[in-house]
């Protein structure tokens, strides 16, 4: 009895569930057939067969869940009334697309579509939809992307948007919404992208948009925001930041001493005032050109991001208005600061301690000049056989060493003979035993064969010289050259990081490096490298060579490994170009030169790379080259970090190289793609 009583309701409920089935997907039907968004007289388009017509998609019981209607990649416009559609009747709709159809659908946006309670994704953008935004799209709670663009909406942006706490795609840009942003906003914790610009949105940024950390992409130019506001609180460090924070707006007032980390900020045609703080530096890119800033310019930003200051000055006398005339971009120099007593103090104190030291130094000096004078007129002559000994060093009396040493190159001394060449072994009167080169007669009075000995076996001469001379440039292939890059990045990594105490090259350029037949590279000329000593400032002399030289040095005089880390950016991205990158490195900061592609900037003189390896190496070695020529030093990947790069294995890569502008060369999500982290 109990059987057949659960049988009997089982059959009831199934009935009723596949009549309420069958109610729901008649009503789905009278709406589509009611919306007269389609010729339903066209064969094409029979009313039961809808689950096939190319606008829509319905899930397994065929119900619809999918409206997507495109025109700008259709190329078919539909008759779109928005209010014609019954948007209740569709439970199961999980994505709304009705895009770019301005054929009749001008009008305002429909309340009820906040009742489709299982959409995820609503895009109404480039519909001339006019009106405000309805309140009720707050209680679309699964909402993830919400597109509203290039329509004509009014009215202000509603705060219970903030609610839609799966939102990670907003975009309301180039409308007519005013009012100011509502804080709400800041509770949309998953949101990836803001867009906001081109309306007439006024006030202040707020606070709580700091709390967006999974922010990636924010927009707000062309609006009326005012002040600083909550910019100074917005931290989006370790994120792939890009947009424009805020441009052509009415924002006012001072750069704040603490500035949050940014990956790009853009505050050009404003209305900010004072000095530009250091904390500026904490921006990897920045733009506050056209404001009415004063003062020194920082080290860490180009001349070029602060354009249209007037006040502005600089102590880089590359950019100051008395030279260099040839160069757009010049500056006043900044005056002399004021000493205050507390600095004269010090200079009183000091000055004399400095004089006294140099006249001590000065004295030992003369004394063991005199000493080793009285030693080599008592002793020996064996004295000066010490080839290593510069102070009393005697050219004369060393060979007369080296000729009794091997009896006059007796064959018995010979251990090698080479192409220019043959090398003897020799035991010194100062019990030294040495290798000593005596070139063939006929080749020490040739002027290239004394330059080839002269350059220690590097028969093809100096990086320099191979990419200025067309010839070898041309034999100087891409694979090559990213070896030859990467050759000089293991160098450098081995003097910075394999010794206790750093040694710092400071002279790295394309004229001291090296090559041999083989294309392989060796670092030259330590003339001027130093060891780091961990307590003391490093301070020294500016020394390198021009259009090499770390911009930090002109300001802080103080020598670190992140001096050759510039160095070898610019070595590098002149062994890419085959000239030196000045110019480019000059205007970088401006839109037109960072929108320049990378193919554009190649050196020329090679056909232009099929090979997907050397592809991925030689944007690999770009992107390493911006890196190293952040012009804040703390932002410069170390050595180690650069070597490291090139053993990592490559990541393919979906964009062509005849796509990559500069800007994506220096972008963060470039850098951890190719493994290139700050240090």
């Amino acid at each position: 009895m109990w059987i057949v009583f659960v049988l009997i309701i089982w059959g009831l409920m199934v009935g009723t569930e596949s009549s309420t089935l069958t109610s729901q997907l008649e009503m789905e039907a009278d709406a589509i057939f009611s919306s007269g968004w389609w010729n339903t007289s066209d064969a094409n388009y029979n009313i039961s067969n809808r689950c096939n017509w190319p606008h829509l998609t319905c899930n397994e019981v065929g119900s619809i869940k999918e409206i997507h209607i495109d025109a700008q990649y259709t190329g078919v416009e539909m008759q779109i009334h928005f209010r014609t559609l019954n948007y209740s009747t569709f439970h199961n709709l999980e994505s709304l697309v009705i895009r770019s159809s301005t054929r009749g659908s001008q009008g305002s946006m429909p309340k009820d579509i906040g009742l489709l309670s299982k959409l995820t994704h609503l895009d109404l953008s480039g519909n001339s939809l006019e009106g405000f935004i309805p309140r009720e799209l707050g209680f679309l709670k699964n909402l993830t992307i919400l597109d509203l663009s290039r329509n004509r909406i009014e009215g202000e942006i509603p705060p219970l948007l903030g609610s839609l706490r799966e939102l990670k795609h907003l975009d309301i840009s180039q409308n007519s919404l005013g009012g100011s942003i509502p804080h709400e906003l800041g509770c949309l914790k998953n949101l990836t992208t803001l867009d906001l610009s081109q309306n007439k949105i006024k006030g202040e940024m707020p606070l709580s948009l700091g709390n967006l950390t999974q922010l990636t992409s924010l927009v707000l130019y062309n609006n009326f925001l005012v002040g600083i506001g909550g910019l100074i609180h917005l931290d989006l460090f370790g994120n792939f930041f890009k947009g424009d924070i805020p441009r052509h707006n009415l924002i006012s007032g001072e750069i704040p001493s603490t500035l949050g980390h940014f990956q790009q900020l853009y505050l050009s045609n404003n209305n900010l005032s004072g000095t530009i703080r250091q904390s500026i530096c904490n921006v990897s890119f920045v733009n506050i050109s056209y404001n009415d800033l004063r003062g020194p310019i920082p080290f860490c930003i180009q001349p070029s991001a602060v354009i249209g200051n007037k006040d502005v000055c600089t102590n880089s006398y590359y950019y100051q208005t008395s030279d260099n005339k040839e160069n757009k971009l010049y500056f006043q120099p900044c005056p002399p600061a004021k000493k205050s007593d507390n600095e004269k103090y010090h200079v009183v104190i000091v000055l004399p301690i400095l004089i006294i030291l140099i006249l001590a130094f000065s004295f030992l000096m003369c004394f063991k000049f005199r000493h080793n004078s009285i030693k080599s007129t008592t002793t020996t002559t064996t004295k000066n056989g010490d080839l290593f000994c510069i102070w009393n060093y005697d050219g004369k009396i060393a060979y007369d060493d080296i000729i009794r040493a091997t009896e006059d190159f007796d064959m018995r001394y010979c251990i090698g003979t080479g192409a220019y060449g043959s090398v003897y072994k020799a035991q010194l009167p100062s019990s030294k035993v040495v290798a000593l080169k005596k070139l063939h007669g006929f080749e020490a009075e040739v002027p290239s064969f004394d330059e080839s000995f002269r350059n220690e076996y590097m028969e093809k001469g100096s990086l320099f010289s191979v990419l200025y001379d067309d010839v070898e440039a041309a034999e100087f292939k891409w694979r090559k050259r990213v070896n030859i890059v990467n050759g000089v990045a293991s160098a450098l990594s081995y003097l910075h990081h394999d010794f206790i105490s750093p040694i710092v090259h400071r002279d790295i350029s394309s004229s001291n490096i090296l090559l041999n037949n083989e294309w392989q590279a060796s670092v030259s000329d330590f003339g001027t490298a130093r060891l780091l000593q961990h307590d003391s400032s490093n301070r020294t002399i500016v020394a390198g060579t021009i259009g090499y030289i770390a911009p930090e040095l002109a300001y802080t005089m103080v020598v670190s490994e992140k001096c050759d880390v510039y160095s070898f950016g610019v070595v590098a991205l002149e062994t890419l170009m085959g000239r030196h990158p000045q110019e480019l490195l000059s205007s970088l900061q401006l839109a037109s030169t960072q929108s320049t592609k990378l193919c554009e900037v190649l050196d020329q003189r090679l056909p232009f790379p099929n090979n997907a390896m050397v592809l991925h190496d030689i944007i690999r070695v770009a992107v390493i080259a911006f890196a190293c020529l952040n012009f804040n030093p703390c932002s410069r990947p170390t050595m180690k970090c650069v070597s490291q790069s090139f053993a990592n294995e490559l990541t393919p890569l979906t964009i062509p190289l005849s796509e990559i502008s500069m800007q994506q060369l220096m972008s963060q999500e470039f850098k951890v793609l190719f493994h290139i982290l700050n240090h």
